[in-house]
């Protein structure tokens, strides 16, 4: 795939950033996240056993000379919860990357904004590369830039719902604006959906419910890959304008055919 992705001092080779929740085993985590040609993998912090080395962890199955382990702040409703568990991340050892999500709504978790943009200012000072979940909000989206996020992820859908990018022209404006990159997250439901996401101009696209509840992941997970792949090729190659009337042919009208 042309080009690698850039986030603050990270560089990764695939633009398809897969989630670790949800698999009926880790084994199968383990063999999903292996088809998807991934090299990026979101952690929950808050999910994560980090203490009792005698209990099995989901780390066990993630190879981390393989992957950049992404923690995320899943689960935290306030600014105080989310920073204090972006920093137990790095404490721990997982990274000074987080993603960072301070849910506003327990029903859709659509994130709270304001909150999202006083912990993104914080955990920047702090020296943390901040990769925010925010809504399809353009001036969300540039408050987090100001305020030093290295990429801001804008949902397509309501996390889990597999909707797909439900407002491309919101996507699309933020994409026009911002300098950082920006990651589609949230609302994948199959490959089309990555796909559509790349041929927008997103710089990624991070998922997980889309592969992990699939009746086959691994295979799913494959798709994505491919998806990620053809799609951001075709926004490279730069598409055809579409039109609704005057037609041509494709072949020409006159002279010999050979």
């Amino acid at each position: 795939m042309a080009g690698n992705l850039k986030i603050g001092k990270y560089e990764f080779k695939s633009r398809l950033c897969v989630g670790t929740g949800k698999y009926a085993t880790f084994q199968l985590m383990k063999e999903a996240l292996e088809s998807s040609g991934t090299d990026c993998v979101t952690v929950a912090v808050r999910r994560v056993n980090l203490t009792d080395k005698s209990k099995e962890s989901l780390l066990d199955y993630i190879d981390t000379k393989k992957y950049k382990i992404l923690p995320n702040t899943a689960g935290c409703y306030s600014v105080d919860e989310a920073v204090r568990t972006a920093r137990l991340g790095r404490e721990v050892g997982l990274s000074d990357m987080v993603k960072l999500e301070v849910i506003g709504d327990e029903r859709t978790l659509y994130p709270d904004l304001a909150g999202l943009v006083e912990a993104t200012k914080i955990l920047v000072k702090e020296g943390f590369t901040v990769l925010p979940y925010t809504s399809d909000d353009l001036v969300t989206a540039l408050r987090l830039q100001d305020a030093g996020a290295a990429c801001v992820m804008p949902l397509g859908a309501p996390i889990g719902s597999g909707l797909g990018i439900v407002n491309q022209m919101n996507i699309q404006i933020i994409m026009s604006r911002l300098k950082v990159p920006v990651i589609v997250d949230a609302g994948v439901g199959t490959a089309s959906d990555v796909a559509v996401a790349m041929e927008l101009g997103a710089d990624g696209v991070l998922l997980n419910t889309g592969i992990a509840l699939a009746k086959d992941p691994v295979r799913m997970a494959g798709a994505m890959r491919l998806a990620c792949e053809a799609g951001r090729l075709a926004y490279l190659s730069g598409r055809i304008p579409k039109k609704y009337f005057e037609a041509s042919a494709s072949s020409p009208k006159e002279g010999k055919i050979t």
